[in-house]
């Protein structure tokens, strides 16, 4: 695995790709997972387009990819979360770390964007603790960060990022990958039991941003000095 690389699952998507696009964009070894090779390679070369041929982005099957890198990004939509945690697990390895960015919005279910999910242990980042090797660690990050910003390389995302995870040498691992991303601010979210309120926050944006007839709502949090 490579030290500075990072597997985004689910990054041929608009969060997916967007994150790619950016973290490639400041440098780090990219690698976009996808159930489809063929979807993931057109990813990366797209990527590549955009950037120039120097970017160091690869496309791979999700399995292959959660091999390569020691930090996993799962950008799936929430009804596939589970399916997907599952058909991974024999891929992961201990010591890796999975970054949940999964919310739970009501469309799972043919609902509103602006409505949630009940989730019965809690919030989609809980439910993926569930599903991975005990020796992977869960965070969760990225929620409120707009995909449509993200794929604008011409503007920065404008957004604080929570990140929550049980311990703070586990969120503060996820504090470079914020950073990199022009516009971002780390924001220590505390617990990982805190994410069902970060997802919450994901749908309220979507209502904001239909009532403004905008895109790219997000969140700051003010009176912090770092």
């Amino acid at each position: 695995m490579q030290k500075e690389s990072i597997a985004i699952i689910g990054g041929t998507g608009n969060q997916g790709f967007g994150l790619a696009l950016r973290w490639a964009g400041a440098g780090y070894r990219v690698v976009i997972g996808s159930r489809v090779r063929e979807r993931a390679l057109s990813a990366a070369d797209k990527v590549k387009a955009l950037l120039g041929s120097q970017v160091e982005v690869e496309g791979m099957e999700n399995p292959a990819a959660v091999a390569r890198s020691p930090l996993v990004v799962l950008t799936v939509p929430f009804e596939t979360q589970i399916q997907t945690l599952k058909s991974l697990r024999a891929a992961f390895r201990d010591g890796q770390m999975l970054v949940d960015v999964t919310v739970p919005l009501e469309t799972a279910v043919g609902g509103k964007p602006t409505r949630m999910l009940g989730v019965w242990c809690g919030s989609a980042a809980e439910q993926a603790a569930q599903y991975v090797p005990a020796g992977v660690t869960v965070t969760a990050a990225f929620h409120n960060v707009s995909a449509h910003l993200l794929n604008d390389l011409e503007r920065p995302v404008d957004c604080d990022v929570f990140v929550c995870g049980e311990s703070e040498e586990a969120r503060m691992q996820i504090r470079p990958w914020v950073e990199a991303i022009p516009g971002c601010r780390y924001v220590d979210g505390g617990q990982l039991a805190n994410a069902r309120i970060i997802e919450a926050i994901t749908a309220l944006l979507v209502g904001v941003n239909r009532r403004y007839h905008v895109t790219s709502a997000g969140i700051r949090v003010t009176g912090l000095t770092t």
